[in-house]
């Protein structure tokens, strides 16, 4: 290889979750340096933490096509390259003479730990190597308490975050990447096959994967549902909720972009109560990649173990009649129905339906963990098992095991008319609102008038709640007796 001067040796941008141009610090030193830039992501086959779900990869194909699209249009192009990360980073320092390898961090222990071994043996060879910051508002490792300890109740953690949050100033996306004077071979994504077939189960998401789409739901959220959010929020009926979270986990905007313009937005209409609870849902990601800091493996392992000894059910009917929308309780099959039909599910009723599958079933969290993490497109490896553990009463700041959540009386609060359960259970699309929650406690000529029979159209409760609530307690119980 010929002699080429150190200014113009190229750049290599290693692209990982951060799948945008605005506001990525790796990309701006990039630019800045003036120096030819080969961006490139790798598509692993052993990563240091978990590979995204059939969603997430559905997502990832879209993403990055948009990324590439982006960067043509500056002159540049996305190098795709599937493999072990370090072999293939050698070999693409090689082809193309790179003197640096930059990335922006992603926070999973198991993910930095590798990056530091990576950084250190490229760094060893001559070869400049590190990751920048953005994929949250503050390193986990920022927020202490008084007596220098991490965090582990929300409410204190996101008082001290919100004061330690620095002035941010972000930049847009740079209006021409340098190209180097030959690129290196790149693979074709449709060969990764990442998006779903025999069967394509992914017909009715209605996602914009991208940064534009990132951009775009930003702005319909900043302009029709900042307002009224904190109610909305909580009505799956209502198309209340930001949809901004699959954007936030592929790195198509950061929280720091949404800070940002949430805070103008406040200053400028005085939305105080509005932004502020949507600056809180930031937080809870915060706070939860502070507990993935302390667990790595968050997904597996109790981040307490006091439940540790609890005796799960085993029912593979039960497990499937949950993942299915099929256990006889309207809100709990809506929402199921939801996340299979459009890889995203309403964040209250997240709530419900986990609840249902720990406590209802007494199946174990990290069987919701795993389908949650392969259906939806926004899984995220700190959020997702934080908030199953909260649910499952093993996680921080969570939720005590013996609060359980009556399916009946959650569907009549957040989905008083019933119209969330009417789009998601057409079966139970003529049901009266005053019964549509709770359709065995009913006449059958009421279901008759509705078109349904229990067990034949709609399938009858595969638990009598108060049966579930007495198990689940008596399951605890013998727990504390044990310990």
């Amino acid at each position: 290889m010929a002699t080429v001067p150190d200014a113009d040796r190229p750049i290599l941008l290693w692209f990982r979750r951060d799948l945008r141009l605005a506001d990525n610090l790796a990309l701006q030193a990039a630019v800045a340096s003036k120096r030819p830039v080969v961006p490139v992501f790798i598509l692993e086959d052993d990563p240091p933490v978990r590979g995204p779900g059939g969603a997430g990869l559905w997502w990832l194909d879209k993403s990055l096509r948009a990324l590439t699209a982006e960067l043509e249009t500056r002159g540049s192009r996305l190098v795709l390259r599937r493999g072990e990360a370090r072999p293939v980073l050698d070999a693409l320092i090689e082809q193309t003479g790179a003197a640096s390898v930059l990335w922006n961090r992603g926070y999973e222990p198991g993910l930095d730990a590798r990056d530091q071994a990576l950084a250190e043996t490229l760094q060893a060879r001559g070869v400049e190597a590190c990751g920048c910051e953005g994929k949250l508002l503050l390193d986990p490792g920022a927020v202490r308490t008084k007596t220098g300890g991490p965090y582990g109740v929300f409410t204190p953690f996101w008082r001290t975050a919100s004061e330690l949050i620095p002035p941010l100033d972000l930049q847009g996306p740079p209006k021409a990447v340098r190209a180097p004077e030959a690129w290196p071979q790149s693979e074709a994504s449709a060969d990764w096959k990442l998006h779903p077939t025999n069967p394509d189960w992914s017909e009715g998401f209605d996602w914009t994967p991208g940064e534009a789409g990132a951009k775009a739901s930003l702005r319909a959220f900043l302009d029709h549902k900042l307002e009224t959010y904190p109610h909305d929020r909580d009505r799956p009926a209502l198309d209340g909720s930001s949809r901004l979270s699959p954007h936030l986990t592929w790195g198509e905007i950061t929280p720091r972009q949404l800070y940002c313009a949430v805070q103008a937005r406040l200053a400028a209409h005085g939305l105080e109560s509005q932004a502020q609870k949507f600056l809180s849902e930031l937080g809870w990601r915060e706070f939860d990649y502070g507990l993935l800091a302390q667990q790595p493996a968050l997904h597996r392992e109790p981040f307490k173990r006091t439940l540790s000894g609890l005796t799960w059910r085993t029912s593979a009917s039960d497990l499937e009649a949950w993942r299915g929308g099929r256990t006889g309780y309207p809100i709990v099959d809506a929402g199921m129905r939801q996340l299979w039909t459009l890889g995203w599910m309403h964040n209250r009723v997240r709530l419900i339906t986990s609840s249902f599958l720990v406590k209802h079933l007494l199946i174990d969290w990290r069987e919701g963990e795993a389908w949650f993490w392969d259906c939806l497109v926004d899984a995220d490896p700190a959020n997702n098992p934080a908030n199953w553990q909260w649910i499952a009463g093993t996680g921080a700041d969570a939720q005590p095991f013996f609060r359980i959540f009556n399916p009946v009386t959650q569907g009549e609060k957040f989905d008083p008319s019933g119209d969330y359960v009417r789009q998601w259970v057409p079966e139970l699309a003529k049901a009266d609102r005053r019964w549509i929650h709770a359709p065995w406690s009913v006449s059958e000529a009421d279901l008759a008038k509705a078109g349904v029979a229990l067990g034949r159209d709609y399938p009858k409760p595969i638990v009598a709640h108060e049966v579930a609530r007495a198990r689940a307690l008596e399951a605890l119980r013998a727990t504390r007796q044990a310990a």
